[in-house]
């Protein structure tokens, strides 16, 4: 059982049931994906001075930087990424712990790591006190997380310059890796799936705008 008390009332539920809403119309069409993002209360993962705003299909401040991402981001690279309960998965950027959390519900192991410290002490006693397992790590993400490999799907919840050859490498065969590539300002969404023998298969989505990838295989 959660250990944190959060109000969470009629009108956050009813806020939360027009956001899937939102994200249908926009293209969403996992219901298991809707399903958890109706589960979850964003409003938990924000600042106070900016709760009101938690429903809204947008991006906000969480500090050091760093943005929790807009629903409908979220809900893309989950839906892309197919989780199937027991799937092993790396997420590089915990961020505020909400995507990690919406991985959580679908039934995945998640092995999360954070670049920016403050960030990962703050979100891992939170998501302790919120009664949420996953594996949480401070570290550069672009070098993956070597010692737990090979991940079944991996995603990078942050604008890279190019695809990091340490996540490739830890994919598991058969595994898909999302991540969005461009530059600092706007990235495609690239979806690799990992074949025998190695062959890797690429496909690429709509533009979006993610904080840049900070670490070795990442912006400087």
């Amino acid at each position: 059982m959660p250990l944190l008390k959060l109000e969470d009332t009629y009108l956050h539920k009813g806020k939360r049931k027009a956001l899937v809403a939102e994200l249908k119309s926009k293209g969403i069409h996992s219901q298991k994906v809707l399903d958890a993002i109706n589960a979850l209360p964003r409003h938990f993962f924000f600042d106070s001075a900016l709760i009101s705003h938690a429903y809204e299909d947008k991006a906000f401040p969480i500090g050091e930087g760093q943005t929790i991402s807009q629903p409908y981001t979220v809900a893309f690279q989950t839906q892309l990424l197919d989780i199937h309960p027991g799937d092993k998965v790396l997420e590089i950027g915990t961020g505020s712990g909400y995507q990690g959390s919406i991985l959580h519900l679908l039934g995945a192991e998640v092995f999360t790591i954070e670049y920016q410290k403050k960030l990962f002490e703050g979100t891992s006693k939170f998501l302790k006190r919120l009664g949420i397992e996953m594996n949480l790590f401070y570290g550069d993400g672009t070098g993956g997380l070597p010692a737990h490999a090979p991940y079944d799907k991996i995603l990078v919840t942050a604008g890279a310059p190019i695809i990091p050859e340490a996540l490739v490498q830890q994919l598991k065969t058969g595994g898909i890796l999302v991540i969005p590539v461009g530059d600092r300002r706007r990235q495609s969404m690239v979806k690799i799936t990992k074949k025998a023998g190695g062959k890797l298969e690429r496909e690429e989505y709509d533009n979006f705008a993610f904080v840049p990838l900070l670490g070795k295989d990442g912006w400087k």
